[in-house]
């Protein structure tokens, strides 16, 4: 009797990617700062710690909203990951916050940001607190062949997880950001490429010649195995990053593009869009009459690499807008992101897992809604919201 496709070990190999056109600032750097990273555009205001002292005095003074996550919020179901490597469309899974589990045509199956502890900080135990529950656990893939993280900050980097993932899957090979490939060293994790912004890679998984050998004709054919490929590509994104008070901008965050099987996506990580300043009360800060600037690299992002067939964009993480904007786009701004990329279709990705700023839990896809009728796009089937643990085919 011969092997399944799930008997199969593959070994990944990286090698670096035929150069392709890129915008012209990209061979400038100037997101490369003396003694670290920087974000080189107009549309940046710095987010520090006077912001984080703002939020704790609204906290105190009572002008500060405390969102209520004591009744039904999200719900959370049993991912039903394919049990093969065969699937004839891009299938991809919500795994909360900003963690995604992606299946490819051809077989690659990837992770993006996973994040799946009670806590988003420090030893599981520190930071804010789940109120929904992780669909599953590391031992519950049953393939991940690359993991992509977008930046350091604990509710997109767990060492729990990746740690488990390497284990699990030891052939798993990890992407990141410049600057981040020594944590993981230390953390016991080799099989590690970092890049920076517009560098891309191809990856190659090839059958190990060991379990080649034991395949055997199955049924009316022959069980055959060959070499998935893939094109990955980092890409520029507006935000920071810190695992502590002293390492502030030190290593790099970035978007990802992955090409395989025919099919593109491209994940947006966790970014802002515009630097908004605080406005009267009752007033939207996307009104026509204020001018804000916006980040420009995610029409870059749409003409050089786009289009693509599914985006993973950013909704929550947004209020207060004067505190925030720069870092967390709010829906609005992501339907804008998903229009400069040129994403054929979205899913909405960093809210509904752990409380870190001030918009009610369920509002950002009430806000996304109102965005999409505001740009003539339908409320549902081109940019959704999806239950926690549930797949969606593209």
């Amino acid at each position: 009797m011969g092997v399944t496709t799930t008997e199969i070990l593959y070994a990944l190999t990286v090698a670096t990617a035929s150069t392709r056109p890129a915008p012209e600032d990209a061979a400038q750097k100037s997101h490369h700062g003396k003694s670290g990273f920087r974000n080189p555009w107009d549309s940046w205001r710095n987010v520090g710690l006077a912001n984080v002292a703002e939020v704790m005095k609204r906290r105190f003074n009572g002008k500060g909203n405390v969102p209520d996550t004591s009744g039904p919020t999200v719900p959370v179901r049993k991912p039903e990951f394919l049990p093969t490597r065969e699937t004839p469309q891009l299938r991809a899974t919500w795994l909360g916050h900003a963690a995604y589990y992606v299946e490819f045509p051809g077989g690659l199956r990837v992770l993006f940001d996973p994040v799946l502890e009670e806590h988003c900080g420090p030893y599981n135990l520190l930071g804010p607190k789940r109120f929904t529950d992780a669909p599953c656990q590391p031992k519950d893939f049953p393939f991940v062949d690359a993991v992509f993280i977008s930046h350091n900050h604990y509710d997109h980097l767990s060492y729990h997880t990746v740690s488990a993932i390497a284990k699990l899957h030891p052939n798993c090979h990890f992407f990141v950001p410049l600057g981040n490939k020594s944590w993981f060293e230390k953390s016991g994790i080799h099989k590690v490429t970092e890049l920076d912004w517009w560098e891309e890679r191809d990856i190659t998984l090839s059958p190990s010649t060991q379990t080649e050998a034991k395949i055997e004709v199955v049924g009316e054919g022959d069980m055959k195995s060959a070499d998935i490929t893939a094109r990955i590509g980092s890409l520029p994104c507006q935000h920071v990053s810190a695992r502590g008070i002293h390492d502030r901008n030190k290593t790099l965050w970035c978007s990802w593009a992955v090409e395989s099987g025919g099919k593109k996506l491209y994940f947006a990580g966790d970014t802002g869009y515009r630097p908004v300043t605080e406005v009267p009360e009752g007033e939207d800060d996307h009104d026509p009459k204020y001018n804000f600037p916006v980040c420009p690299a995610f029409k870059q992002v749409g003409e050089f690499r786009g289009p693509f067939d599914l985006g993973l964009i950013p909704i929550g993480a947004y209020a207060p807008r004067h505190i925030w904007s720069p870092v967390h786009g709010d829906p609005h701004d992501a339907v804008s992101m998903f229009q400069d990329t040129k994403c054929k279709n979205a899913l909405g990705i960093h809210w509904g897992t752990w409380v870190l700023t001030e918009e009610d839990v369920l509002e950002p896809p009430e806000k996304l809604k109102a965005a999409l009728k505001k740009f003539d796009l339908p409320e549902k089937g081109v940019f959704d919201v999806v239950e926690i643990g549930e797949s969606r085919i593209y």
